[in-house]
């Protein structure tokens, strides 16, 4: 229940979450109104891993840390934290990198940052090298944050040594149910205060009569059919990367993967142009395509699957390839047969975190989608653009439900193969 709590933040735009605390709080503004926005929707970047991780790792090094007279936290750092630092450092290189990135919820709280700067850049077709300037500098910070990464992440080798899953299991008791508060925090501000803004607004007099029922069914067809789709092509693009990443730690394989976060730096605008550009200048016959739209998400939300494949096939022990080598097995086969079934998890969480969130995604999507065609993002963004918000509030509860059905289907994969084990 609390993994599909905390996911929901992830299908909420930005823009969206920061209405909601204006509505609560109209004095809302600046830097503190923005941090706490951007904190709420972008928690899941490393819950989502780090559960992950936790559930793929083992109590082994607890037990042994308590028999050794550690007691508490103490036993934590020597066994829990080293199975799970990876995720958590690849969480927070995408935290980071989608906060610099961000433009609604800064936008809405008026508080100058390098994307707005762009985009009113653009939006002044006189200076358009300032804005491509601006980008070069978004594209150095992220470089720069990938390489203190990569430095604090260090040479990490699997630590796992039983096959054995998680051993324990501790739950919450009545003296630290407090904590569930903590737990709902960022999604009660990143989601469920916007929807109930939206509720509200949509039971006023007069806005069911702005509804268009087929249009919320048209919408949300076309936001799965193309997250989706574009969450696939971002899935593969990340692969052989972190595949990569995984398991070799040379500088050419490092500079790969630094260069893979590159995509998720740029505002969404930066990347939409730059394909419109590709394809009325090489492919004339893909442009305004959903395929292509599809591309956009697939290569603007890839360097989120990067760190968890990576920290996927990096849990696997190097005896199981080295096995397979002996009996052999061909690289693919070893893909197909070692790498694939043991990873199935990370890839499943890295597909999620690229389809939702490619859900979300509004100037790429307002550049690249075909003619006529609308998705959840697009209405919510053009109904509350013109202060339409009860007619709005379907399109976000839309949003919630779709974010909180794969994540559903992901607890369950979990707890099946829990049993199983």
């Amino acid at each position: 229940m609390w993994l599909v709590v905390a996911t929901i933040p992830l299908a909420v735009p930005s823009y969206l979450a920061a209405y909601g605390l204006l509505a609560a709080i109209p004095t809302a503004q600046g830097f503190w109104a923005s941090w706490l926005v951007l904190v709420a929707v972008t928690t899941p970047y490393v819950t989502l891993p780090v559960s992950a991780a936790l559930r793929a790792g083992t109590t082994d090094f607890d037990d042994l840390s308590r028999t050794l007279g550690a007691p508490g936290w103490k036993a934590l750092l020597p066994g829990t934290w080293h199975q799970i630092r990876g995720a958590t450092l690849a969480g927070g290189l995408l935290v980071f990198l989608y906060t610099i990135a961000d433009f609604g919820g800064v936008a809405l709280f008026r508080f100058p940052v390098l994307t707005t700067a762009i985009q009113q850049a653009y939006g002044a077709s006189y200076d358009r090298n300032l804005a491509a300037l601006l980008s070069m500098i978004l594209v150095a910070i992220a470089l720069v944050t990938v390489y203190f990464e990569r430095r604090a992440r260090g040479r990490m080798f699997t630590l796992r040594t039983s096959t054995r899953s998680r051993s324990r299991l501790v739950p919450l008791s009545k003296n630290n149910m407090w904590l569930g508060g903590v737990l709902l925090f960022p999604s009660f501000i990143g989601a469920f205060l916007p929807v109930i803004v939206m509720v509200s607004r949509m039971f006023d007099v007069g806005s069911w009569q702005e509804i268009r029922w087929e249009n919320l069914f048209s919408s949300t067809l076309n936001s799965i059919v193309l997250s989706f789709g574009g969450a696939t092509l971002g899935l593969l693009l990340a692969l052989p990367i972190g595949v990569l990443a995984g398991r070799f730690h040379t500088k050419l394989v490092s500079a790969i993967e630094s260069f893979g976060y590159l995509p998720l730096a740029l505002p969404g605008i930066v990347v939409g142009l730059a394909l419109v550009l590709f394809a009325l200048t090489s492919v004339p016959a893909l442009y305004q395509t959903a395929f292509l739209l599809a591309c956009a998400y697939g290569l603007l939300f890839m360097p989120k699957a990067v760190g968890t494949i990576r920290h996927s096939v990096r849990s696997i022990p190097v005896s199981l390839a080295d096995v397979s080598s002996t009996l052999g097995y061909s690289p693919w086969q070893r893909l197909v047969s070692v790498y694939l079934p043991l990873t199935r998890n990370g890839f499943i969480v890295a597909w999620l975190l690229i389809g939702v969130t490619a859900m979300k995604e509004l100037p790429a999507t307002l550049m690249l989608r075909p003619t006529g065609m609308n998705t959840l993002a697009t209405e919510l963004w053009a109904k509350t653009d013109v202060a339409s918000y009860g007619a709005a509030a379907p399109y976000a509860l839309m949003l919630v439900i779709v974010a909180a059905i794969p994540a559903l289907l992901l607890v369950r994969t979990d707890l099946a193969q829990q049993v199983k084990s």
